[in-house]
């Protein structure tokens, strides 16, 4: 009972939390402490909302924002992970791209914008080798600290029962033990490719982040914060799925 009622009371605190917010944001604005023009009220979101989803820009900008946000995601966290996971395990390997990384490592994502643009041109592909590279590094190394933090008996184990070779230990401890780690870097990248899907249409590529660049330039600030609201709902969503995909992945650990 104590357990039931402990689940309930985080989701009934979170949205206490964001009522209040909400609450106090209503009440700033008609009071007259901050400008409607800056910063709308949460009673104007609603219709600024439906009237955007009747026109379908709502809608298309979604599945705009989708296309180049999950094949980034994609992209990105499958060659981050494998390539954590390969430094992690092989030390020649490690130390020849330890310069590489290095070097590329605090380069912002926002920065390869002129390059996409030369490369890709202004397009999804440009936007997607944005979302890309911002999700790689994430899953870069959560999959390198995640296999360096394994315990080096563990190898001796699986040696002991005919698994000494590199593929053998990569299969029987190397993914077992590191998928934890693993996992928790891919659910950081959700959120990461969501923020930076408003760098990827910086530049013009159709999207939730260009509709937002479009009405900011209008000062239409109620529907800036339609879309912050609506990459918000996204965000939950992909992460809440990814969550009930990860406890069946990691079910084994009890």
């Amino acid at each position: 009972m104590n357990q039931a009622r402990s689940r309930l009371l985080r989701p009934a605190l979170g949205l206490a939390g964001l009522a209040v917010l909400f609450g106090v944001w209503e009440g700033a604005v008609r009071g007259g402490w901050i400008q409607s023009g800056f910063l709308p009220a949460p009673s104007s979101l609603g219709p600024a909302w439906l009237d955007e989803v009747r026109s379908g820009a709502w809608v298309q900008a979604i599945r705009d924002s989708l296309t180049h946000y999950l094949t980034g995601l994609v992209a990105g966290s499958v060659t981050g992970t494998l390539v954590g996971l390969l430094c992690g395990a092989l030390p020649v390997l490690d130390g020849l791209l330890s310069g590489i990384v290095r070097v590329l490592r605090p380069i912002p994502g926002l920065a390869w914008v002129p390059f996409a643009i030369l490369w890709f041109g202004l397009n999804t592909a440009g936007a997607t080798f944005i979302i890309a590279i911002s999700v790689f590094w994430i899953n870069f190394y959560a999959a390198y600290g995640a296999v360096r933090a394994i315990d080096p008996d563990l190898y001796e184990v699986a040696a002991a029962f005919g698994h000494g070779g590199f593929w053998a230990r990569l299969r029987t401890v190397v993914l077992p033990a590191a998928s934890p780690g693993v996992l928790d870097g891919l659910r950081t990248g959700i959120g990461q490719a969501w923020m930076s899907v408003v760098a990827a249409e910086l530049f013009g590529v159709p999207g939730i982040g260009a509709r937002m660049m479009q009405a900011s330039s209008l000062l239409a600030t109620d529907l800036v914060v339609v879309y912050m609201l609506t990459m918000a709902l996204l965000y939950a969503v992909t992460d809440m799925l990814f969550m009930l995909v990860r406890r069946r992945l990691l079910g084994w650990q009890g």
